[in-house]
């Protein structure tokens, strides 16, 4: 029998030392409800020194990424309070295994979601919308997985910043997304990308957590998916991410310790 636990745990110190693990499909060959199951153990190590739960992320949000991966489905990961940056602040690149930066849509939700009540009112669930950059960091070799193994990895979260949050508009589909490092565009896409709508995030969020068993709670925070390609951290500079109508986020990148 798998010990999902100690799969947990090879993730965990994976993260902590920078090291890359193979890919628990390598040798195992996990449900998705274990997958789950590994990352909820995952997390618990995370609230057991001290940090708290924040909120959730979707993945495979994107139609051609979710093709791509073979997926008729998204994800969902948990966030923690040691993943949060600040807008402006700086990240190390010593301190991940091979980060990579996606510009997103976060909300803010207005109370408590209660996946068996939930009515699908968006407007009554979520109180702010604001621009944000995750910051992903795969803890496989080759930042290669299969499903399985990134629902395992916490859906590969390790960082996010959030910019000012704003009221809910009517609307937020097709808005136009740029990815710019060092004020030079990298990628560009629009919110059209995530689910069609970033609205459909909420609905997707409070279903799956029902599923898999995990809290959404007032004030939590909700990255709603990417509205671009990712792109990869390996040098020093600035990464910012803006969202029309939302306005910009960005963080500094170093390669010399915080």
């Amino acid at each position: 029998m798998t010990d999902l636990t100690a799969l947990a745990t090879r993730l965990d110190d994976a993260a902590r030392d920078r090291v890359p693990e193979p890919q628990l499909s390598a040798e195992h060959d996990l449900s998705l409800a274990q997958a789950y199951e590994v990352q909820h153990a995952l997390v618990t190590r995370r609230l057991d020194r001290g940090e708290t739960r924040v909120g959730v992320k979707l993945g495979f949000t994107s139609r051609a990424k979710a093709a791509q991966m073979g997926v008729s489905d998204v994800i969902i990961g948990q966030l923690t309070s040691r993943m949060r940056v600040d807008d402006g602040a700086e990240i190390w690149l010593g301190g991940y295994v091979h980060p990579r930066a996606e510009p997103e849509v976060a909300f803010r939700l207005a109370r408590d979601l209660d996946p068996h009540g939930w009515t699908g009112n968006v407007a009554e669930a979520v109180d702010a919308v604001a621009p944000a950059l995750e910051i992903i960091d795969s803890r496989y070799r080759d930042f290669r997985f299969n499903l399985a193994d990134v629902v395992a990895d916490n859906t590969s979260a390790a960082g996010f910043v959030i910019g000012a949050w704003q009221p809910l508009p009517a609307s937020l589909d097709n808005r136009g997304v740029a990815l710019e490092i060092d004020g030079r565009l990298a990628e560009n896409g629009s919110t059209a990308a995530i689910l069609g709508d970033p609205l459909r995030a909420v609905s997707a969020a409070v279903r799956l957590a029902g599923t898999y068993d995990i809290p959404l709670r007032a004030g939590d925070l909700l990255l709603a998916g990417a509205g671009t390609p990712a792109v990869a951290l390996a040098s020093a500079g600035t990464v910012s991410a803006t969202v029309s109508g939302l306005g910009r986020v960005r963080l500094r990148v170093t390669s010399a310790p915080r």
